[in-house]
This record gives C-alpha cells, sequence and structure tokens, in this order.
C-alpha cells in the first residue's frame, strides 16, 4: 500500500485571513516502508512573512522572493500524491491550507477521506501524554537532533518513523516490502560438517599388582591410623 507523509509551513495560522502556504514536503512510503522518493517545493506566497511564522521555520520574505507561485507546482503536486492516502500530523490544518490553494488555482481539491491524522491516532494510544512530534520523537527514540527548526521535509520525514511506530513499530510491512524489492534480503548458504565417531576401548579402573604392593607398604608406614584407634 502507498502512502504519503506529508507537512506543510506557512506564513501563519488560517488561511481564510489570507494566511498562505510556503513549503510542503512529502515522503512516500510503500506497506510503510520509504522508499526514498520525496516531493518538495518552496513557494512564494506574495505577502510578507510574519516574524511570529519566521521564528517557528526560518522562511524569510526576502529567500522565499524567488521561488515559485503554488500554482506553478499544482499539477506535480497532484501527479505526485496520486490517490494515495495522506498522513499528517494534526492533518486537518495542512489540509486546509493545500485545498485553500488547490481552490485558489481552479483545481480539485484532495478529499478528506483520504486524511489520516497521527495527531489522532497518538492520542488514542497515548491518552493524556504530550503528542507533539518532538515529544513521540523522544518516546520512540527517535533521533531529532538536526531539527532546530520546523522544516517540511525534515518533519515528514521524522513523521513517517513516528508514524510506523504509532502503528506497532518498525517490522511492520517489511515482508511485503521485500517481496517488491523495498529492502534487501541476505540469504546464508550453511554448510553441515557430519563426522564420524569414533568408538574407544574402554579403560581400565582397576589398581595393578604394584598399585596394590605400593598401598600396602603404605599402610605398614602408619604408626597409629585412624582406624584401629577405639
Amino acid at each position: 500500500m502507498r502512502e504519503i507523509v506529508f507537512d506543510t509551513e506557512t506564513t501563519g495560522l488560517d488561511p481564510k485571513t489570507g494566511d498562505r502556504l510556503v513549503e510542503i514536503g512529502c515522503v512516500e512510503m510503500v506497506n510503510r516502508v520509504q522508499t526514498g522518493v520525496t516531493f518538495h517545493r518552496y513557494f512564494n506566497p506574495q505577502r510578507d512573512m510574519p516574524a511570529e511564522a519566521e521564528r517557528v521555520h526560518g522562511l524569510s520574505e526576502a529567500f522565499l522572493a524567488d521561488k515559485p507561485l503554488f500554482k506553478a507546482e499544482a499539477q506535480a503536486f497532484l501527479d505526485f500524491i496520486g490517490d494515495s492516502p495522506m498522513v499528517a500530523h494534526n492533518a486537518s490544518f495542512d489540509f486546509g491550507f493545500i485545498n485553500n490553494e488547490l481552490t485558489m488555482v481552479g483545481l480539485p481539491i484532495v478529499e478528506l477521506d483520504r486524511m489520516v491524522d497521527t495527531v489522532r491516532i497518538a492520542r488514542a494510544r497515548h491518552p493524556g501524554a504530550k503528542n507533539s512530534l518532538d515529544a513521540l520523537c523522544t518516546r520512540y527514540g527517535i533521533d531529532r537532533s538536526h531539527r532546530t527548526k520546523h522544516g517540511a521535509l525534515l518533519d515528514a520525514e521524522l513523521l513517517a518513523q513516528v508514524y510506523v511506530e504509532l502503528l506497532g513499530g518498525r517490522q511492520i510491512g517489511l515482508e511485503l516490502a521485500a517481496e517488491q524489492g523495498l529492502v534487501e534480503s541476505t540469504v546464508v548458504e550453511t554448510t553441515v560438517i557430519t563426522r564420524e565417531r569414533v568408538q574407544r576401548p574402554a579403560r581400565p579402573h582397576h589398581a595393578s599388582e604394584a598399585e596394590l604392593a605400593a598401598h600396602a607398604k603404605f599402610l605398614e608406614s602408619i604408626k597409629t591410623p585412624l582406624w584401629l584407634s577405639d
């Protein structure tokens, strides 16, 4: 099964008030194994970048000034995701921004029945616990030391690992993935060596005449043996 794990970065929290999409990162998974195929784009939002948003993702208005508009990459994005389920952390947020951008350029939206929300999965599995991406990486021992700021592709790659852990662990899907060549399989040839057992004659355990004579002489040398005392 093909799934797309993705994340977005934006100018703010609400597309209905004029906030725009500025970055999207997608990671392809087949049978819950990352294939190494990704989709990553920055977009010029055609508006200013609020300081609060820039502090989160580090994308400045100057950096985004020469990036393409969303409409230039929209079809490539739709072609990449195809009809696969879309996995995101707090997915309604990301779907809201993507569908707003698609609507603005006259393209069909991504239907919500394709949405898989890892926040909901995490809350069901760890009720009452912190379920941010950082918290889940810590809980599952996933290295995030290189995550100094939010970044769509980096966060999607981390989320892909978290997603597998939330659904039971890294072993899920490995057999199916191996069948499709997504993981390497190593076969080790074993050689069994059979050796013929050699039957040896039993060793003698009775004392020889010389040993008996030496033992008797030793006993005679004992002046007051314990076994003869009262």
